[in-house]
């Protein structure tokens, strides 16, 4: 499936990484399909309030969860930085969906880092 969401399309996910060197391109680049894939699952099962939202990005939470360690493999980390930028997508995600309301905290309440 793609995206058809043109805010989405255009959007550049995790773009502060990409521009630190202390962050591997490829493992970002994991995160960005994360993302991608979180934006798919919106646009297929189309989750009709918060509650339906927020499970979608609980699981894209834990995938960035397990992340953590191909971070870590590469000499890297996902520290404050990163968990504000990984943080802000979220965000972005949740109104280019039209979810203005919804809490940044709780999109990804399941986070470890």
């Amino acid at each position: 499936m793609s995206i058809a969401n043109q805010q989405v399309k255009a959007y550049a996910f995790l773009q502060g990484l990409y521009e630190d060197a202390y962050f591997p391109d490829h493992v970002v680049d994991m995160g960005r399909r994360i993302f991608l894939g979180l934006c798919e699952r919106i646009e297929a099962e189309r989750p009709s309030d918060l509650t339906a939202l927020y499970a979608l990005t609980e699981v894209a939470t834990e995938a960035f969860n397990e992340l953590e360690a191909e971070f870590e493999a590469a000499g890297s980390e996902i520290e404050t930085v990163a968990r504000e930028e990984i943080s802000e997508d979220f965000w972005f995600v949740a109104k280019a969906y039209g979810f203005d309301d919804a809490d940044t905290e709780e999109l990804v309440a399941a986070r470890e880092w």
